[in-house]
């Protein structure tokens, strides 16, 4: 079984990478974006197949060790 977890900051956490991310884009001439905001995705594989199962264990690896969960926000998909 494969998931996806996508791990962002917070709304109201400052994004210094993505503000650096901003301007670098503004400098090399693409007018009109907006507020960045950088992020990281975890692909994972899962052995099993029981859906409920894999959705728990990837929620408690975001809690225990993906993600700081006091500035930043996670989504699991399980394709």
């Amino acid at each position: 079984m494969k998931a996806r977890i996508t791990v962002t900051l917070k709304n109201g956490v400052l994004d210094p990478q993505g503000k650096a991310i901003e301007h670098a884009l503004s400098g090399l001439g693409f007018d009109g974006v907006g507020q960045v905001r950088q992020g990281k995705v975890f692909d994972i594989e899962l052995a099993g197949t029981d859906k409920a199962k894999a959705e728990a264990d990837l929620k408690a690896m975001c809690d225990k060790l993906l993600a700081n969960t006091v500035i930043e926000n996670y989504a699991v998909e399980i394709a």
